[in-house]
């Protein structure tokens, strides 16, 4: 009875925020509406569909919106993996024993996190790629993981703190070694509370990625710009851009809540 409950509440909770933000999405569009039909603007949405792709004698062309998603997903994901590998990277050197590998972990957290993305952009862009000989392609997936990767970090360190220390002293009197303390004992237990923060920094991850066009990096929001600049529809774009990162996001805020719960399940 009392889960029934938490239950229905859960689902009036769920009820409300989509009435809310449905509320708030439609003051949005009447705000802009009103302020386009004050200054004579010529709305012209019948011609976005083309840009998401069209059919040409019997032949499916994908538009250069489609092709925008595409490469934001692809760079969103490999700028995922290479953040995660860095966060845990860090986290495990905090939690070390070298003082020299604490200080490396620390002041790549502190530089990252307390200078701005776009800086970071144009340095990495300007400086070092030319060196290393990066594309702008590869600089941007690099800057990505670089700067989620230090929150990343911050995410690792919180929750393998949470670990119970019961859990270390377990672990060690059975006899684990320090690699498979951590693969069977303790990241198991620390994702159910590193996985909510971790979908946040994916779906932040997501919307900075729109950042890399400042290189020329065709993605999401370049392709945007460039019909923006071709087409002179500047309402309409943009505001599908919009929406195509606000389906984006929510699908994967649904996916991981999702994983939240089978993992509540299995726990």
């Amino acid at each position: 009875m009392v889960r029934t409950r938490r239950i229905a509440a859960a689902r009036r909770g769920q009820i409300v925020a989509v009435l809310q933000v449905a509320l708030l999405g439609a003051a949005l569009l009447w705000l802009v509406l009103r302020g386009a039909s004050g200054m004579g603007y010529n709305w012209q949405w019948y011609r976005i569909p083309q840009f998401f792709g069209r059919e040409v004698e019997g032949t499916w062309i994908w538009g250069p919106l489609s092709k925008g998603i595409v490469q934001t997903l692809y760079i969103s994901a490999l700028s995922f993996v290479l953040a995660m590998a860095l966060g845990l990277a860090t986290a495990l050197l905090r939690r070390g024993t070298s003082v020299v590998g604490r200080g490396i972990a620390r002041a790549y957290v502190e530089l990252i996190r307390n200078t701005p993305l776009l800086i970071q952009l144009y340095l990495v862009y300007f400086v070092v790629a030319p060196l290393v000989g990066l594309d702008r392609w590869w600089t941007a997936v690099l800057c990505l993981g670089l700067f989620e990767g230090a929150f990343a970090a911050e995410i690792f360190r919180a929750g393998l703190a949470s670990v119970p220390k019961g859990q270390w002293e377990a672990g060690e009197s059975l006899g684990l070694g320090r690699r498979d303390l951590y693969r069977y004992v303790v990241l198991p237990q620390a994702l159910r509370l590193m996985l909510p923060p971790l979908t946040s920094l994916a779906v932040s991850l997501v919307k900075h990625s729109s950042l890399v066009s400042v290189i020329g990096v065709f993605e999401l929001t370049t392709e945007g710009r460039n019909l923006v600049s071709d087409t002179y529809m500047s309402f309409e774009i943009w505001f599908t851009v919009a929406a195509v990162y606000l389906v984006v996001t929510t699908l994967m805020s649904a996916v991981a809540q999702g994983l939240e719960r089978r993992l509540a399940r299995a726990g």
